[in-house]
């Protein structure tokens, strides 16, 4: 049996989704299990373990990307897809693609095309790996394993036990006040080192934080590919984060985490499922959040409360916390 698993999304999205073919490995051991990913997300499934092949759909050549994946698709000869995808690309591949079995969420735009389509709900206390889940109850039952990564042997930035902060985010509302990371970092465990980690793009928040802190970081941001990050992550006692895609490379490698959200909203489904996780929002109820699903570039209403009310004193208390359990 040939599966293929599309998720095109963010690498947050593609980490999430990992949960399937772990959960698929274990339903059909004997079956080729093949994924789709966007350019840009191929080297978080690296040397897995489970994945026949991982297949590579380049946006800026979209269509004519996409029809050299149906080609390949069709030689293949692929007895299932399972899309994960809610956008019309991805539904016309899964509907060219000649497999018999194709199925996914009812939000695609040509889903009345699948064989078989799922409803796609924001429902409190569902999360996006037991969303997806349901794209193969039938065939693996309702309980979903957890998503995971599998990042080579390398070298750790410190001998000693240490922390990571991932203080960044795409969305300014996601993300955690500047000032606030340097504070949490001068009031935690000086035992432990703490080590900065995030890409490129994040390199010069993190040496803004680095500068206003009376101790010493270690400053990794940009010298990992997102695979090698998980490992990094993986060696730690803990990782504090935003509501992005460190908290989903935790979740992983199974690294206990303190996840703090802003402006979104655990109810979304996209929590920490690491063991044990601690998730931090405001203790003072707004009425205007969640502002938005994914985050916005500033506050609407100028005062970022959402962000501003979890203090840096709350989250030293449950990073502590986390280390004891």
């Amino acid at each position: 049996m040939k599966i293929l698993i599309i998720q095109t999304s963010f690498p947050g999205d593609v980490i999430l989704a990992t949960a399937l073919p772990e959960t698929l490995r274990r339903c059909f051991p004997e079956a080729e299990l093949h994924f789709l990913v966007r350019k840009g997300n191929e080297s978080l499934l690296q040397g897995h373990p489970f994945l026949h092949n991982v297949w590579i759909w380049d946006k800026k050549r979209k269509w004519s990307s996409a029809l050299e994946l149906v080609r390949a698709f069709r030689r293949e000869k692929f007895d299932r897809v399972v899309n994960v995808q809610r956008f019309f690309m991805t539904g016309l591949m899964t509907i060219l693609s000649g497999a018999p079995d194709r199925r996914g969420f009812d939000k695609n735009p040509l889903s009345f095309l699948y064989t078989k389509k799922v409803p796609h709900v924001f429902q409190e206390g569902l999360h996006e790996v037991q969303r997806n889940q349901l794209l193969i109850a039938d065939l693996c039952g309702t309980e979903p394993e957890l998503p995971r990564l599998y990042p080579p042997a390398m070298t750790l930035p410190t001998d000693k036990p240490y922390i990571v902060l991932a203080p960044a985010s795409v969305w300014f509302t996601k993300q955690w006040p500047e000032a606030y990371w340097s504070e949490l970092a001068d009031i935690l465990d000086t035992e432990l080192d703490i080590v900065l980690s995030g890409g490129p793009a994040d390199r010069a928040l993190c040496e803004r934080i680095e500068k206003a802190t009376r101790r010493p970081l270690i400053n990794t941001c940009g010298q990992y590919s997102l695979l090698q990050s998980a490992g990094i992550i993986q060696g730690a006692r803990a990782i504090v984060c935003n509501d992005s895609a460190p908290a989903h490379l935790a979740t992983a490698v199974n690294t206990p985490t303190v996840q703090i959200y802003c402006s979104t909203d655990t109810r979304f489904g996209f929590s920490a499922l690491a063991s044990p996780h601690i998730l931090l929002e405001t203790p003072e109820p707004l009425s205007c959040r969640p502002c938005t699903t994914h985050g916005r570039e500033a506050c609407p209403l100028g005062h970022f409360l959402c962000g501003k009310n979890v203090t840096p004193a709350l989250v030293a208390k449950a990073v502590t916390e986390l280390l004891k359990a």
